[in-house]
């Protein structure tokens, strides 16, 4: 399955990644821009220089008593020189040079206006009718370097600004997300105990119409199971009369017909009676279950309900000696769970474990750490089997009658409560048995099915 992409991330990445890309963008157009007014400015240097020294050079060289000497410029003090000068007649012999002048880095004819070599930028200017020129020369070394020092400080907030441009963008995104992943965790608490519409207060513009149509759907979906419960809750209802005045007219049917062929079909028909009085009373609860209404809103002790269930199973033919109740080692067993919910789990996981488990054999209620555990004698259930027995009217491999409904009741009221229902065999600490153990649910979630059923 292929991992889905987070918008968040994706969002954060490319407003980040597209405002690098654009400063890069703008760095370098800047970069150009720079280049070209440095190129503007030192020529307009070159230019300036050249024709401001020209005369002086000019008075200097005529005022000579030997005008073709070459004369060198001493400097008042040392320092770095950009800028260096020839001063050079129209047959090119040097009259006069600055002291940094290096006469192998200019042409050998001197020409007025601009011109490069490899590696220097050159302006000429001339004077007396072109016998004297003077060509004033600049490192294009110079000029890449003013130019790169001028793009480095565009460059090195460059460094600082991606990060923080990145980190922002993930705020922002994460912020405006916000509302959505309050959306969409209203959607995944809701379940079959709360249908009620989520908000939409708050929410995108962008993301409004697929809230509406989640509410819409819910609305439907709340209306299709209300519509499924309330045909089996009246169904069982409904049948419970006629089924115990069926009942009634058979036992007396049976008490007043004669041995024989007679009297063992009517005891037939009443072992087919109590089954489906059975079955309606099962149906009762599983409506009971999916309906919601699991949660109380004040915490209750189960164990003295706990006690009771197994005192009254006791007392039936199946439990008589079948069944112990391990309490807590020290106090009770506090939780939201409805006690009415909690008593119908707890009797269909022990009525399962005496009519399901071996004949004779011993039935083991424990509570621990907010579980509830009970545990029968009997052969290993397969794994495929504990994956199906959970579903309506689902029966493992068992000759005891029942309705296939009671571990259906009991994961219903589980998952509605916001607990957990959990089926292993062989049970804890033995080598064969089933066991069914209940975890009630945590603080947190208590308190939100609590909200759930207020």
């Amino acid at each position: 399955m292929r991992r889905a992409v987070s918008l968040q991330r994706r969002l954060g990445l490319g407003l980040a990644l597209g405002v690098s890309a654009l400063w890069l963008a703008a760095m370098l157009a800047a970069g150009l821009v720079i280049r070209h007014e440095f190129d503007e400015a030192f020529d307009s240097a070159l230019q300036e220089i050249a024709q401001r020294l020209l005369p002086l050079a000019a008075i200097d060289i005529m005022g000579r008593e030997n005008q073709l000497a070459e004369a060198l410029v001493a400097p008042l003090a040392e320092h770095e020189e950009f800028l260096t000068y020839l001063v050079r007649d129209e047959e090119g012999r040097i009259l006069l040079r600055s002291h940094g002048a290096d006469p192998e880095l200019f042409p050998e004819t001197p020409s007025p206006g601009f011109h490069e070599t490899a590696t220097h930028r050159l302006y000429g200017e001339s004077a007396i009718s072109g016998t004297i020129t003077i060509e004033v020369a600049e490192p294009l070394e110079h000029r890449r370097e003013a130019t790169w020092e001028a793009v480095s400080a565009l460059l090195v907030p460059l460094v600082v600004l991606v990060p923080l441009s990145l980190l922002g963008a993930l705020w922002l995104v994460r912020a405006s997300l916000r509302p959505l992943r309050s959306f969409t965790g209203e959607i995944e608490n809701r379940g079959a105990a709360d249908l009620s519409p989520v908000p939409v207060e708050g929410v995108p513009a962008e993301i409004a119409p697929v809230a509406e149509a989640v509410n819409r759907l819910i609305n439907r979906l709340r209306r299709v199971l209300e519509a499924e419960r309330s045909f089996s809750a009246n169904s069982a209802h409904e049948l419970r009369t006629p089924v115990a005045a069926a009942l009634a007219q058979t036992q007396r049917l049976i008490a007043e017909a004669p041995e024989g062929p007679l009297r063992q079909r009517a005891a037939r028909i009443e072992a087919q009676l109590h089954r489906l009085a059975r079955l309606s009373e099962k149906l009762m609860q599983l409506a009971r279950a999916e309906g919601g209404g699991l949660v109380s809103e004040v915490p209750h002790d189960l164990v003295p309900v706990l006690a009771h269930l197994v005192e009254e199973m006791e007392g039936t033919p199946d439990g008589r000696g079948r069944i112990r109740l391990s309490p807590p080692s020290q106090g009770g067993l506090l939780s939201h769970l409805d006690p009415d919910a909690f008593a119908i789990l707890m009797r269909n996981l022990m009525e399962n474990a005496l009519r399901h488990g071996k004949p004779g054999g011993r039935a083991e209620v424990g509570v621990s750490d907010r579980a509830v555990r009970v545990a029968n004698e009997g052969a290993v259930v397969s794994p495929e089997t504990i994956a199906a027995i959970k579903g309506r009217f689902a029966r493992g491999t068992t000759a005891a009658t029942g309705s296939g409904l009671g571990l259906a009741i009991a994961d219903a009221i589980a998952a509605g409560s916001g607990g957990s229902l959990e089926l292993r065999s062989p049970a804890s600490g033995m080598a064969d048995g089933f066991e069914a153990i209940f975890r009630l649910p945590d603080g947190a979630a208590e308190r939100q099915n609590e909200e759930v059923g207020a």
